[in-house]
């Protein structure tokens, strides 16, 4: 069996006696892109500042390319590329000045290699203009660009739709999975869910510092709870009785839950579906419709975290 780029074993880090992070595992492979998802204060941000040794784990490890981040931090961080959202650049240099500069730092990193990444994000037409006159896009493709300058197996974006306008977002979707296909691994955290769901092979939720759900999209929302539309003859009475079933959960924060006059959404499974018509009968609530929705990896996150916003 191939070994994992990233292999992260039982990670925690705790603060002044709260636990930021819970004994965390997960493995990227090579080749694979991975969707790494939480609601604001789930202890992302701060596992992601751990993977790249800028914060140390209270306890467990970190490995990246069979390389212990803790002991030998040089030899496992030449592996990997990292963009916090927008990267920073030099505004008044081109795009070519700054490549040079940073291209300084490493090793290996010649002429030859700030050409080559500079064709990989097609970025050949305007390498050599000012930074301050690149699109949001050109500057994510051009923090791309320096994350690929020494050639890491595994690239960590954080948030790299942020900004972006949809034909930014396609032009980025199309070039993540061409550095996929020729090898490089990728952990992508984003609060976009439709283009995770586009995009990444496999996702990681966690929440309260703990993985939550982790495997393919597809089978973790084939094991998620349907979403079931209702409408009712009394819509506060049919609240009133599907909320009184724990088997069955009356979804709050979406635009059709909070319409007066839309559909009652529930997370239920489907066998549950004709008992519940049987009982809002017997209680004098008419049924005019039941639909069955296909769960959503948005609706999926909502329903496990019960939160609206994603960080």
């Amino acid at each position: 069996m191939n070994e994992p780029v990233l292999a992260v074993r039982q990670l925690c880090k705790h603060i002044k006696g709260r636990s930021i992070v819970d004994h965390v595992s997960f493995e990227i492979g090579e080749g694979e892109i991975v969707g790494f998802l939480g609601p604001n204060g789930a202890g992302k941000t701060t596992t992601i500042r751990m993977l790249v040794d800028l914060i140390k784990p209270t306890s467990g490890k970190v490995v990246i390319c069979g390389h212990h981040v803790a002991k030998e931090p040089e030899k496992a961080l030449r592996y990997v590329g990292c963009i916090v959202e927008n990267p920073e650049m030099y505004s008044f240099m081109s795009g070519w000045q700054n490549l040079e500069h940073f291209a300084q730092m490493l090793d290996h990193a010649d002429e030859a290699r700030i050409r080559e990444v500079t064709e990989i994000v097609q970025l050949e037409d305007r390498i050599h203009d000012k930074v301050k006159t690149y699109s949001l896009g050109m500057r994510q493709r051009l923090g791309i660009a320096q994350a690929l300058l020494g050639r890491p197996k595994l690239l960590i974006l954080d948030e790299p739709t942020n900004g972006l306008d949809p034909k930014g977002i396609k032009e980025l979707r199309s070039f993540i999975r061409q550095l996929a296909s020729d090898g490089l691994s990728l952990l992508i955290s984003s609060h976009l869910l439709s283009e995770v769901q586009m995009l990444c092979d496999r996702v990681i939720i966690i929440d309260q510092g703990k993985v939550i759900a982790s495997g393919k999209i597809d089978e973790l929302i084939k094991q998620a709870a349907g979403h079931v539309h209702w409408v009712l003859g009394s819509r506060d009475a049919g609240v009133k009785l599907l909320s009184s079933d724990n088997r069955i959960k009356v979804l709050a924060g979406t635009e059709s839950a909070d319409d007066a006059c839309g559909p009652i959404v529930t997370a239920m499974r489907e066998e549950l579906i004709p008992e519940t018509v049987r009982r809002l009968v017997e209680h004098g609530i008419p049924v005019h419709a039941v639909h069955r929705a296909e769960t959503t990896l948005e609706e999926m996150f909502l329903a496990m975290t019960e939160r609206d916003t994603i960080a």
